[in-house]
């Protein structure tokens, strides 16, 4: 989605902010709901000019914000005052320069919630809906406790899962760099010795010498392949027909659809039960919930879920018919919702699934590491053989 620039002029003090949409209009439309009145809006450039090196915003810079941030306003320190220190405390230039603008922002009259709106790709809509309902119920504090470690929690999820990706990922390297190296380089030695000899080849050594050709003859294609490949899924996700159906079949993929729907469990509990948990309306936490799942077959289960509720069904029955989330899940929810503490019997759901996420993790990398060494083992083993074969056959020759 496009980014647009815009400004604000309140009271003489000028201010500049950030916000996607569709169109221009769009980003009007948006920042009028937002009580935001512009001067200017203007899509902002693609073209990357060579300057100042900018220092990205990272989720660990956000955490320690949010958490210095929760202290100072527990101490009793007005808004702009903390902003001021959080800004000038920051060794990230960039986090520095956006805290000072979210300061200018609410020293023009904006409140803290739409002063962090204005910033979208720092400020989820997730962590402003939360600061709003704090703002609200004159307990910011603990809900900026909670935000940062509901991003700790996140970030841990996270990174659990990219690093059950890292081994697989370096032993298919390795193999395939093997595999290159004597198609190239040793495969051809051999050929040019078998072909002095005029004997008819082994099928497994002729298999060999074909794919070295190919690798030797057709080496763009290797590598330019996979980089086709990237890019085209890229697209075809990209549109809305294309990530339905991927997003589908990674949910039936074996081993690894089941991990991605305990993730999606444990995201989507965690992050419900820490808006409900915090005074944000049920419908605008599941909505909230529905656009963060990463999921499109889970992001409209939950949103089916939300029209069911305004017919005014519970949260159980429908999520139930979707056929999305494990029974247990369900059992657990409308228990919660019975008994008047959905919120308190959600995070107990998100900490028994980030156990599972473990669990399935330590499962997956347990099945994928034996099954590429062997892989690796078959594949060189009969590389090997494939050349071995024609000197045996030389010798019982002579």
């Amino acid at each position: 989605m496009p980014t647009f620039k815009y400004k604000t002029n309140v009271r003489g003090k000028v201010s500049s902010g950030e916000i996607e949409a569709d169109d221009e209009r769009g980003a009007i439309a948006k920042l009028k709901q937002q009580n935001i009145k512009v001067d200017k809006v203007k899509k902002k450039s693609d073209i990357v000019i060579f300057g100042p090196k900018k220092h990205s915003i990272t989720e660990k810079d956000i955490v320690i914000f949010t958490r210095q941030f929760s202290t100072m306003v527990d101490a009793g320190l007005p808004l702009v005052q903390c902003l001021e220190i959080l800004g000038k405390g920051s060794d990230n230039p960039t986090f520095s320069e956006t805290i000072q603008a979210v300061k200018t922002s609410i020293e023009s009259g904006n409140n803290l919630s739409d002063s962090l709106r204005k910033h979208p790709k720092v400020w989820n809509n997730l962590y402003c809906n939360l600061v709003e309902a704090g703002e609200a119920g004159g307990i910011l504090d603990t809900i900026l406790q909670r935000i940062a470690a509901y991003i700790e929690k996140a970030q841990a999820l996270k990174k659990k899962v990219k690093g059950a990706m890292v081994y697989p990922s370096a032993i298919v390297f390795i193999a395939f760099s093997v595999v290159a190296f004597l198609m190239v380089f040793v495969i051809p030695m051999f050929a040019t010795m078998f072909e002095g000899s005029g004997q008819d080849l082994p099928a497994p050594t002729a298999i060999v010498m074909h794919v070295s050709n190919f690798f030797t003859e057709f080496w763009y294609l290797i590598i330019g392949g996979p980089v086709a490949f990237f890019f085209i899924f890229k697209k075809v996700y990209a549109t809305n027909r294309g990530s339905i159906e991927i997003d589908r079949l990674a949910l039936k993929m074996p081993v690894v659809g089941d991990l991605i729907r305990k993730v999606s469990v444990a995201k989507f509990t965690r992050t419900l039960g820490t808006l409900l948990s915090s005074g944000v309306p049920l419908l605008e936490g599941m909505d909230i919930c529905a656009r963060t799942s990463g999921n499109r077959i889970i992001e409209f289960a939950i949103l089916n879920t939300i029209e069911a509720i305004k017919e005014g069904e519970t949260i159980a029955a429908p999520l139930a018919r979707e056929g999305v989330f494990p029974s247990m899940v369900i059992q657990m929810i409308d228990v919660g919702e019975s008994a008047g503490a959905l919120d308190s019997m959600l995070s107990k759901i998100a900490d028994f699934y980030d156990e599972e996420v473990d669990t399935a993790v330590d499962a997956l990398t347990a099945l994928l590491e034996p099954a590429l060494m062997v892989f690796l083992g078959v594949v060189v083993g009969f590389i090997v053989v494939a050349m071995y074969l024609p000197i045996f056959k030389m010798g019982d020759t002579i």
